[in-house]
């Protein structure tokens, strides 16, 4: 019975891997637009609930430090509890994102439902705190509240949670090695 699950589990995930033309057309344009954004001195502001706000820190040192593309992330609890608290859960990534974002800037929004409110009210409201481009990773039912709202989407076609943090995480972390130029990194052991 265990052997059975962990074969369908493993096959369900790996035909989520099986990436279309359109999935790899949208990693390079995002790639490129945070090389170009970083030209430029702007940034990528990531943000995530839960499993993907681990993955938004994991992808935001990786880009930071060895793609030297400036992203930043906003899981501090005192900045996450102090805006929470003050505008409401549904608020604070849009409140972090009129704090924080400079004109151009690009901003990354990880929903696994695509249905995450505060997700939702930031999308939204981007824009006219100087956002130029809204990436979104979402799950769940195609077309969900987030990926409407999107100027590129991933679209994971599953329901199950942690297939569709682990395909998002991947994702990511293939832009990463896409602007870096390789998937094997020398590691400076001390």
């Amino acid at each position: 019975m265990e052997k059975k699950f962990l074969e369908n589990y493993f096959l369900r995930l790996k035909n989520l891997l099986d990436f279309k033309k359109e999935d790899i057309a949208n990693l390079i344009a995002a790639s490129r637009l945070m090389k170009e954004a970083q030209k430029k001195n702007k940034k990528t502001l990531i943000f995530g609930n839960g499993g993907s706000a681990a993955i938004a820190s994991h992808f935001s040192i990786d880009l930071t430090k060895n793609a030297k593309v400036r992203c930043t992330n906003y899981n501090e609890s005192d900045l996450l509890t102090c805006f929470s608290n003050d505008f409401g859960y549904e608020n604070w990534v849009q409140k972090a994102i009129e704090f924080y974002a400079d004109k151009d800037d690009i901003l990354i929004l990880i929903s696994s439902s695509g249905n995450s409110q505060n997700m939702i009210n930031a999308a939204q409201n981007a824009k006219k705190f100087g956002i130029k481009t809204i990436i979104t990773f979402s799950g769940n039912k195609d077309g969900n509240k987030l990926q409407k709202m999107g100027d590129i989407n991933f679209w994971v076609n599953s329901s199950s949670y942690n297939h569709i943090e682990n395909v998002h995480q991947i994702l990511l972390l293939s832009i990463v090695d896409l602007i870096i130029g390789k998937s094997e990194s020398n590691f400076n052991q001390n």
